[in-house]
């Protein structure tokens, strides 16, 4: 539009602000007058303006040959389009695509244009909501309309940056001391108390059973109310469904086997994307991984799943949330204890799964003595600290066997870990 060119920006300023352009301000020339464009072309008021503007606008119109009149009928019709939530993939391109369904390419995807992403500043990981209209003629994908609520708050509100916020030591328990658990929970409770914001990694031995494990901590925590995801790597394609069929309340995002290790590890990254989006956003979020060995072969560097483990924290700002990162380790992969050397001291707490013990029926096989944890005196209080560092003491004079054994009978004779410390 070359009236628009030849205007001083602080009328495009004005412009833009009848249209309701968000952020206006923010915006370049060149953006700004993209954005007041697409203004244009979607209120049918303001559409006098620019018809009077020049026979060249005018001659545009007709030469796409109705396409015009098409998008007016469907404004028309927006109360029938379906309203949808996805979580955006964004393209090197600029434009991006809402994923409805994981993190893969699928049919019923919905396009996001490159200036929606502009001036909404949405981000890879976003979960955004807003109306879809069907494809036109050669398009593929239906589009996204308008964009109505980014991780469900309001896109013109001031947005949060994960890297900005401040971490703070954990120190909210996922689960109280008497709650009523499974009994593998309460034994990672003990050994280690659960709390919002930890970066806990499980080495694992092949046949320990750490899918078990996480099985039973999602659907602990998917009782409560944080917000659950799962990211899986290199899957066998026929545990998926059992995974959806375990956890119905997580977000599962599945690379299986078949696909290119880079790929796993692009949409491993941007599962975790879509949890820091979350947090940010003022949610407890907890996303089990497994695994990083196997991220770490896709990187083809074992130092770089650091980053992705290391996103796990408290926020300390108000009103923002939590990000828990459970991780497994597979020892018996090459790469599995290059990966715990690049993880040492990074978690703030560690748990071993030993297959000798699952192999002797021994469950959880759980090794106390190979389990640490830090920062435990921000949990407990100093009464079940004291009782379960003397559990601890008992349990490191006994063969791992015969500990995992012992706890596991503690565990089976009470209700509760309160109940259990208390009867020391």
């Amino acid at each position: 539009m070359a009236q628009l060119r030849d205007q001083h920006l602080a009328d495009l300023h004005r412009r833009a602000r009848e249209l309701g352009v968000p952020r206006y301000r923010m915006l370049s020339r060149d953006e700004l007058i993209e954005s007041i464009e697409e203004r244009d072309e979607q209120e049918p008021a303001g559409r006098e303006e620019a018809v009077d503007a020049g026979l060249e606008r005018r001659g545009a119109e007709e030469s796409r040959g109705g396409q015009e009149e098409e998008q007016e009928e469907e404004e028309k019709q927006e109360t029938d389009f379906e309203v949808i939530t996805g979580v955006l993939d964004r393209m090197p391109q600029g434009y991006g695509f809402l994923r409805l369904s994981g993190m893969h390419e699928a049919e019923g995807d919905v396009y996001v244009s490159a200036s929606q992403i502009r001036r909404c500043e949405l981000r890879p990981g976003d979960e955004v909501s807003g109306p879809a209209r069907p494809p036109r003629r050669g398009e593929r994908h239906r589009a996204l309309v308008r964009v109505e609520a980014v991780n469900g708050q309001n896109p013109e509100e001031e947005r949060r940056h994960f890297e900005d916020l401040t971490p703070a030591p954990p120190h909210r328990r996922m689960f109280a001391p008497d709650a009523e658990l499974d009994p593998l929970v309460r034994t990672v409770d003990l050994l280690g108390p659960l709390g919002f914001g930890q970066r806990v990694l499980v080495l694992a031995q092949p046949r320990s059973g750490r899918t078990t494990l996480l099985r039973a901590l999602g659907s602990a925590i998917a009782a409560g109310d944080a917000h659950l995801c799962v990211v899986l790597a290199d899957e066998r394609p026929e545990e998926v469904p059992q995974w959806e069929e375990a956890l119905p309340e997580a977000e599962i995002f599945a690379a299986t086997a078949e696909e290119e290790p880079r790929e796993q590890v692009r949409e491993a990254e941007l599962a975790m994307g879509h949890a820091k989006r979350l947090a940010e956003a003022g949610q407890d979020v907890v996303v089990l991984v497994d695994s990083l060995s196997r991220l770490a072969l896709g990187y083809r560097d074992p130092g770089r799943v650091k980053r992705m483990f290391g996103v796990g924290r408290e926020l300390g700002e108000e009103g923002a949330g939590s990000l828990t990162v459970i991780a497994t380790v597979l020892e018996a992969d090459d790469s599995g204890s290059e990966v715990r050397e690049a993880l040492e001291t990074t978690e703030n707490l560690l748990l071993r799964l030993d297959a000798d013990l699952a192999a002797k029926g021994i469950f959880p096989s759980l090794v106390p003595q190979d389990s640490r944890a830090s920062g435990e005196e921000e949990l407990r209080d100093q009464d079940e600290l004291e009782k379960v560092r003397r559990l601890r003491a008992e349990l490191s004079d006994m063969e791992p066997g015969e500990a995992a054994r012992a706890l596991a009978e503690q565990i089976a004779a009470t209700d509760s870990n309160a109940e259990l410390l208390n009867r020391l």
